[in-house]
């Protein structure tokens, strides 16, 4: 039997093509074409520089081989193949594939939990639709500012018309936006990822739109672009993305959302979508949304509201004058009575999303509510992972 080797691959169904990968690749193994993102297996030596920077994880994917998988193969796939029987006569082999597989999952997912894993209630996410060489034209229909127009921080929400174009997304989806122009060396700009903040029938039920939230950077190339549309503008979208961090299906779910910032969009489409399929909902829908005011707080007037039915809100801020400053873990902790009850019931979901750091002071937290209650978070949340219960996005 030839001995089998493994050769790193991209996830064609997950990629955005945003090429991160490509240009952190210290010895030009990665390279594309109009369909797919690819690996050089002739050049690749694992140094696994590519890894972090992916912002969906589709650089992540192995496989081990008797004969390494060409370019050519790989640019024609829509989906990874499925690992090959290498045959079973050779124990030591097993052993070291088994090893060598858990090494890399290790190094190329230390500090995130493991891969993510979609709700089994989930509705299947369609992704890759549409890409950089065929984009869709959508049209700005609106945009407004949702903080206070004395925030230091400036968030639009910003709403597109996809027209015709049949463009299916679900609750926890992002696109790609394709910013006008080049950059130095020529190429063209690298496209931005934005959350679709609406449920999946529209911004206007059945109205084939989506809407973004956008937060304005002084100088950010995609950003400023966006915030500056108006109405009857063009823009070219790409996707749709992502197919793990999606709204569980299931009215019985409980849901725990936990943002700040512009992380609140994909929040704002899971409460659309209780609100609208199933107000009647058993399962808990729960937020912890954290901001420095409320003037700062995206989405604060809508969502004061939304009914306590629906939506259960904690609204924690940091900067309030003459108070002392909250962030959203500290608020958590607070209520360990009601965490616990959810975090010992297999329907619970947790969901995070914001910037990063985020993730390790809400982790403490819900290390600290279990350990009150003699429970233990390190084994509960990799529990959660691996039954698509426990979700981060964080950017």
């Amino acid at each position: 039997m030839s001995k089998a080797k493994r050769q790193h691959l991209i996830d064609p169904e997950i990629c955005i093509r945003c090429y991160t990968c490509e240009d952190a690749c210290p010895i030009d193994a990665i390279t594309h074409d109009d369909n797919n993102v690819v690996v050089d297996a002739s050049i690749c030596n694992f140094c696994m520089d590519c890894i972090s920077p992916c912002p969906t994880g589709s650089i992540d994917n192995w496989r081990f081989v008797t004969k390494a998988y060409s370019l050519d193969a790989q640019f024609e796939w829509d989906e990874l193949p499925e690992q090959e029987d290498i045959g079973d006569d050779n124990d030591s082999l097993g052993e070291a594939i088994e090893d060598d597989i858990g090494a890399l999952i290790s190094k190329a997912h230390a500090g995130t939990g493991g891969r993510p894993v979609a709700p089994a209630s989930a509705s299947k996410a369609s992704i890759n639709l549409f890409s950089r060489a065929n984009p869709v034209v959508a049209t700005v229909q609106g945009s407004y500012r949702i903080t206070d127009a004395d925030a230091e921080n400036d968030v639009q929400h910003i709403i597109l018309g996809l027209g015709d174009t049949v463009f299916p997304v679900l609750e926890g989806q992002s696109v790609g936006i394709v910013p006008p122009g080049t950059r130095d060396d020529g190429r063209p700009h690298d496209f931005r990822l934005y959350s679709i903040c609406s449920a999946r029938d529209g911004e206007k039920r059945n109205g084939n739109n989506i809407a973004l939230t956008v937060k304005r950077v002084d100088g950010g190339l995609c950003s400023e672009y966006l915030c500056n549309l108006k109405r009857g503008d063009k823009v070219e979208i790409t996707g749709p993305f992502g197919s793990t961090f999606l709204m569980p299906n299931d009215p019985n779910c409980n849901i725990v959302m936990i943002c700040t910032g512009t992380g609140s969009a994909p929040f704002r489409a899971f409460t659309e979508r209780r609100r609208r399929a199933m107000p009647g909902a058993s399962g808990k829908l729960v937020m912890y949304f954290g901001a420095r005011t409320p003037g700062e707080l995206p989405y604060f007037g809508p969502l004061k509201k939304v009914p306590t039915s629906v939506l259960e809100q904690h609204l924690v801020y940091s900067r309030l004058k003459d108070q002392p400053k909250e962030y959203v873990q500290d608020r958590m902790r607070k209520h360990a009575d009601s965490l616990t009850e959810l975090l010992t019931s297999e329907q619970t979901h947790i969901f995070i999303c914001g910037l990063k750091g985020m993730e390790t002071g809400v982790d403490e937290a819900l290390a600290d509510v279990c350990r009150g209650k003699g429970l233990v978070w390190d084994e509960i949340k990799p529990q959660m992972r691996r039954q698509g219960r426990y979700h981060v996005e964080t950017y």
